[in-house]
């Protein structure tokens, strides 16, 4: 996400900003990109749904269930290392249609798995479709992005991401509903949890559908040389009162004259990479190691393993999303306003307390099997702890991370910074949730004592280590 200061900055080349007339079109094509980002929400979040199940069907132990469920994050990784050149050699435009086509393929494959090892595949291959689209959506809205509107723009990003996690969790109600609150129950010929992962196959055709309608990048197009077809969608994009001939000169003057980092440049350090490189890693491991995608990914399931009936353990987690889409507008009005810090330290501290009462009220947690109960007060404490973690996560950790990583590196490196940053992320993703299943079968009021521990330690790291940068301009990140 773009600061917000760029709203009130002239367009490139000495033009104006996107003429009203304009700003429509340009709006219809950011949606349209970002569905990848809805997409990248709702493939991750949908297998919430079909825990239970998977684990029934495939009569499997934690520790394999914990291995389909993070395989995606696999495909993930691979993804986004790839997505960049891949979009340099064959554009922006294929480049979503290839993810199409991806998840289009890991939602029918996903729902009508032989076994376990070809649903850990299909996971496997919808996760380089997420990978993809995490990295091609940005970039694409920003390259068709009027820098007037670039901020705001940017921000559609974010917000389809949460939608898809929320709209996910309502499919997974609605099915489940329809098949009288039974995760195996069937709805037309299929169990409920093969319609959950299948549904997915609509917003991937409408994915690729609308790629064909939208324009390829103008950076793109100049790079190749199709300078006439760049014109175009600029004119469309930035007005026709721009200078059309100097608009493109200066795009092709700023891609000679970048600098492409590598691995290299990022070492120097005391120990092996740079102090501020240390920085963004520190960053993304602390963003996955409270635990978020616990809720996303185990939520019905947490909640059915404390005695809640599977029905209600659905309208909770699409509660939970809900909250998190309240969350990230909050953080999206004030990362700009109050600061990248401070909004940081309230989350820390707000997710350090919800969660240790998350773990005092699951330490109540009584009986084995389909006969698990908790008191009503804990219980109550509980769902109002997940919500108030999921919340204060939303509104800080969740979006001022990937504002910092954006901002905080210094030109010459940001590129490759990312890149590193981005991978430990996925890493540190998987590494929870791989871990949960078996943390929870072990003592889940442990599970959450020890994210209560690294929510509380991300809060020093932030106030030693962490720089702010509100209101600087890329090029003082020295």
């Amino acid at each position: 996400m773009t600061s917000s200061s760029t709203a009130s900055a002239p367009a490139p080349g000495g033009g104006r900003a996107a003429h009203p007339d304009h700003l429509g079109h340009v709006v219809f094509i950011t949606a349209a990109a970002a569905m990848g980002g809805f997409l990248f929400g709702y493939d991750s979040s949908v297998i919430n749904g079909a825990v239970v199940a998977i684990r029934e069907r495939f009569d499997i132990g934690s520790e394999a269930l914990a291995q389909v469920i993070a395989a995606a994050l696999i495909g993930c990784a691979l993804g986004a290392a790839t997505a960049g050149r891949i979009a340099d050699r064959i554009g922006r435009i294929r480049c979503m249609q290839i993810a199409a086509l991806l998840f289009t393929a890991s939602a029918i494959g996903s729902a009508l798995p032989f076994a376990l090892w070809d649903l850990a595949m299909w996971r496997v291959i919808g996760g380089f479709g997420i990978g993809m689209a995490s990295v091609i959506g940005p970039a694409y809205i920003a390259e068709v992005s009027p820098a007037a509107y670039r901020g705001r723009l940017a921000s559609f990003q974010q917000a389809a991401i949460v939608i898809g996690i929320a709209v996910s969790q309502l499919v997974n109600w609605g099915i489940l509903n329809l098949a009288d609150g039974e995760q195996r129950g069937k709805v037309g010929g299929f169990e409920a949890w093969q319609w959950m992962l299948g549904v997915m196959v609509v917003p991937a055709v409408l994915y690729g559908l609308m790629s064909f309608v939208i324009p390829e990048s103008p950076r793109f197009l100049i790079s190749v040389g199709r300078t006439a077809e760049a014109k175009k969608v600029l004119s469309e994009v930035e007005g026709s009162k721009i200078d059309l001939d100097a608009r493109v000169a200066e795009i092709d003057l700023a891609m000679r004259s970048e600098h492409k980092s590598t691995f290299r440049d990022l070492l120097g350090g005391r120990v092996g990479f740079l102090p501020i490189v240390w920085v963004g890693i520190g960053l993304s491991v602390f963003q996955q190691l409270v635990g978020i995608n616990v809720i996303f990914y185990y939520s019905s399931s947490l909640w059915q393993s404390v005695g809640i009936d599977p029905t209600s353990s659905f309208l909770y987690s699409f509660t939970t999303s809900i909250i998190n889409i309240a969350g990230t507008v909050i953080a999206m009005i004030f990362v700009d306003r109050i600061g990248r810090k401070p909004l940081a330290l309230i989350g820390s501290a707000g997710m350090a307390v919800s969660l240790g009462f998350a773990a005092w009220a699951f330490s109540y947690k009584e009986g084995t099997g389909d006969h698990i109960s908790m008191p009503d007060t804990q219980g109550t404490v509980a769902l109002v702890a997940a919500h108030s973690f999921v919340l204060f996560f939303a509104l800080s950790w969740g979006v001022v991370v990937w504002v910092l990583l954006g901002e905080m590196f210094p030109n010459r490196i940001r590129a490759a910074a990312l890149g590193v940053a981005a991978a430990a992320q996925w890493v540190a993703n998987w590494l929870i949730t791989v871990t949960f299943p078996s943390l929870s079968d072990w003592d889940l009021s442990g599970a959450y004592v020890i994210y209560t521990v690294f929510a509380a330690l991300s809060i020093p790291f932030i106030l030693k280590w962490v720089p702010e940068t509100k209101g600087k301009a890329l090029e003082e990140m020295g």
